[in-house]
């Protein structure tokens, strides 16, 4: 799934940043992070979400950076490379086919999909593999551009509205929890996965 021209990726200190459009930074406490964690970064381009998730959980945990572009994940092994941290694993792979990620049954404590969902008609299907490697109780992060944000990022058209998503995850068999803060140009839901 390729970034498209109109969403520039500069470097913000030691971290990959998205033009100014996030801050993954502050984001990233609103995941609910714990060392030993294991996390699926659902779409991760060139990691500016997943270093600093692999840092956060720690050398116990593991971080799962899943694209279906190899110069992103490219991009991921050297970062990682440089930051020193062994506990990222890079997998190519086309997350719309549902058991593409390669990832076992409940294997995740937290799946990240973060500027993916705007990008494909295939929406239910990511969803739908991201419930399926989330363990009991896990948590589903989704981060997407908000509708009528001004004319940065993607075409309007390519948007998905807050509560359209919602149902979207809901009707994939997840549990709303709450909104976060993402920021002027996106919305952040956190869903949990139930055994129900």
């Amino acid at each position: 799934m390729e970034q498209p021209a109109s969403m520039p990726i500069i470097s913000t200190g030691n971290h990959l940043g998205t033009g100014g459009f996030l801050n993954p930074d502050l984001i990233i406490n609103e995941f609910g992070l714990r060392e030993g964690m294991s996390v699926a970064d659902f779409g991760s381009g060139a990691g500016y979400f997943t270093i600093l998730v692999a840092e956060r959980v720690g050398k116990e945990g593991r971080v799962y950076a899943l694209d279906i572009m190899e110069s992103a994940l490219d991009s991921v092994r050297a970062k990682a490379r440089a930051a020193g941290l062994e506990n990222v694993e890079i997998i190519r792979t086309n997350l719309e086919v549902v058991g593409s990620s390669g990832l076992a049954d409940q294997s995740q404590d937290v799946v990240l999909v973060a500027n993916i969902l705007f990008q494909s008609e295939k929406k239910s299907e990511i969803i739908r593999e991201a419930r399926r490697v989330l363990k009991d109780s896990g948590l589903l992060v989704i981060i997407d551009w908000k509708k009528d944000a001004g004319g940065f990022g993607p075409p309007d058209n390519l948007r998905t509205e807050e509560a359209a998503m919602r149902s979207l995850a809901v009707g994939g068999g997840l549990v709303f929890e709450r909104n976060f803060d993402a920021g002027q140009f996106h919305f952040g839901m956190v869903f949990r996965k139930t055994n129900m």
